[in-house]
């Protein structure tokens, strides 16, 4: 009885074993015909992060990796102009309460952030995970009106600037807030009486 459960535990270890191999070949064979861009963005964060919790052909998905809830990394990359042009694919979220008044402002300084409301999230989309930390930490400072739109744009033009010459500002290395772990939600109120 006891040789019989051992066997049975080798085998399904050496099965999960297979399938994990299997698993990150196949994240390889995903990336394997993606375009130069994203093809180096999934290397560097597989990299980092490891393994994707989820691949397909058209994006690989990380939960809880680092200080994000999610990371998405889309194969098609989305033209972006602002501060310089380049090519958004990196796609990451944390759980953030944007006040409705704020989403403009918001929307307004870097549209490559998206805030979304009900599920109280924010994301940054860019090329790379350092000007998601820009992105997001400036996104924090106009939600909570330490800075204007404007104010924003001219800090964030400057810390790319920067990040091209070598120096690291603060707003690139790391989130420069406390993220909230619940209550960041907003359902609503309920309009239809039934």
């Amino acid at each position: 009885m006891k040789r019989a459960n051992l066997v049975t535990m080798l085998l399904l270890a050496l099965c999960s074993t297979t399938m994990m191999s299997a698993y990150a070949q196949k994240a390889k064979d995903v990336i394997a015909n993606w375009a130069p861009n994203p093809k180096k963005v999934a290397e560097e964060v597989i990299s980092k992060y490891g393994e994707p919790d989820v691949n397909s052909p058209k994006m690989l998905v990380w939960y809880n990796n680092g200080p994000w809830k999610r990371t998405v990394l889309h194969v098609e990359e989305a033209p972006h102009k602002f501060p310089k042009p380049h090519t958004d694919m990196l796609q990451q979220f944390i759980d953030y309460k944007v006040p409705p008044a704020k989403f403009d402002e918001v929307a307004m300084y870097d549209g490559s952030v998206v805030a979304e409301r009900t599920v109280g999230e924010i994301s940054a989309r860019c090329d790379k995970e350092e000007m998601n930390f820009l992105a997001i930490n400036l996104a924090n400072d106009v939600a909570t009106g330490k800075k204007t739109v404007q104010q924003a744009r001219n800090y964030y033009t400057r810390a790319v600037m920067d990040f091209m010459k070598g120096k690291m500002d603060p707003y690139v290395q790391k989130l420069q807030f406390n993220v909230p772990k619940s209550g960041t939600g907003d359902p609503d109120k309920t309009t239809v009486k039934q």
